[in-house]
């Protein structure tokens, strides 16, 4: 493998850095959101079969009220801003939204088609300082459903191999309406090799609700999963993705509106994309109050949600209320009956922060070193 440029490998260790800031963030306030989504335009350049997410004639949101939505999530102690649509690429002053959110010292992230992705636009996001991007790609061919296609984007994967100093995620969905659930395990291949992290994801309704996978599709999520490097998403699916597949529910507890928000266009909070209009009160009076509320509502649309996002940050809550029984919840024996293993890295962070005799005293050194108050 070739070696990093000193000046990208910096970067990376700062970026590393401030996203474990927000991880101890998260495990330390239980009232901070971890993660907000926020639309800058509702526009899209493509029309997926499956999508609710998206028009073909809305504006971009005018700029002044994005950064003040921006200022407004770091008051509230976000620790995570993703941009998301619609097409966030759309926005003209998109640059100057992701450099606000670097500005206020929160992680910013972006979801995207891709489509849009050149050379010259890569460079831009680097330069205004975008930690995380996403690009979604649903089938090797583009079809009715959607255009997001491997045939397309490859040549966009390649430049962002070649130009992002930004982590890149490729997601895969498997469900209703692929040609093929082959192609996912093809795209994750493609996306692999060229160094990306891969996360796969289930198809829902248009009420985020769960379309069931047949055999073949659980065989694809199961194959994809298990050649993951991130212990995260092994855990993720092990915790809810799993039962999904099989088509059943989830015994979880949705902190939607609390630690994750989704502020549409018109500047609203929701719990999420798939469930606008709840609660549906403007960002600048929501408080406090709100998200205590939020935290213990019970969402009953949870047991059958496929939203992802979500299901991580209420991971997160799961980690800081009971450290030792969430990890044995998420490393649950496999469908052969094999045991997951626990990596050695989460056990001993387990004993450091969790269960051993010193775990007040690394905690504290954790937070001075990472500048928690």
């Amino acid at each position: 493998m070739t070696a990093l440029p000193l000046s990208r490998s910096v970067r990376r260790f700062h970026r590393r850095f401030r996203q474990a800031r927000v991880l101890a963030r998260a495990l330390r306030f239980p009232h901070r959101p971890v993660n907000a989504h926020v639309i800058p335009v509702r526009r899209c350049n493509l029309a997926c079969a499956y999508c609710n997410e998206y028009d073909d004639v809305s504006r971009p949101v005018p700029t002044a009220d994005v950064l003040g939505r921006i200022d407004r999530l770091a008051r509230l102690g976000t620790g995570i801003v993703t941009m998301s649509g619609g097409e966030p690429l759309l926005h003209p002053d998109l640059d100057a939204i992701v450099a606000r959110v670097r500005a206020s010292d929160m992680i910013a992230t972006l979801i995207t088609n891709g489509y849009l992705l050149t050379a010259r636009r890569i460079e831009r996001l680097n330069r205004a300082g975008l930690d995380h991007l996403q690009i979604s790609i649903d089938n090797v061919l583009p079809d009715e459903v959607s255009k997001k296609s491997l045939k397309v984007l490859d040549a966009k994967l390649q430049a962002l191999a070649g130009h992002a100093e930004f982590d890149v995620t490729v997601n895969v969905v498997v469900g209703a309406g692929r040609r093929d659930p082959d192609d996912a395990r093809l795209v994750a291949g493609r996306a692999r090799a060229l160094g990306f992290a891969v996360t796969v994801g289930i198809i829902h309704d248009h009420g985020g609700q769960l379309l069931p996978l047949d055999e073949r599709g659980r065989r694809t999520v199961e194959e994809i999963v298990s050649h993951g490097a991130s212990t995260f998403d092994v855990a993720s699916y092990n915790r809810f993705q799993r039962n999904l597949a099989r088509g059943q529910p989830n015994d979880w507890r949705c902190r939607a509106g609390a630690r994750y928000l989704y502020v549409c266009e018109d500047g609203l909070v929701h719990w999420c994309s798939q469930q606008r209009g709840r609660p549906g009160i403007p960002l600048e009076r929501y408080g406090r109050d709100d998200l205590d509320r939020e935290y213990h509502t019970t969402k009953p649309c949870a047991p059958f949600c496929t939203v992802g996002c979500v299901h991580r940050v209420a991971q997160l809550d799961e980690l800081r209320e009971d450290p030792v029984g969430a990890l044995g919840e998420w490393f649950t024996p496999g469908p052969d009956g094999a045991a997951a293993r626990i990596p050695g890295t989460v056990r001993v962070l387990t004993w450091m922060f969790a269960t051993g005799s010193h775990r007040a005293l690394f905690r504290r050194a954790a937070e001075r070193v990472l500048g928690i108050r």
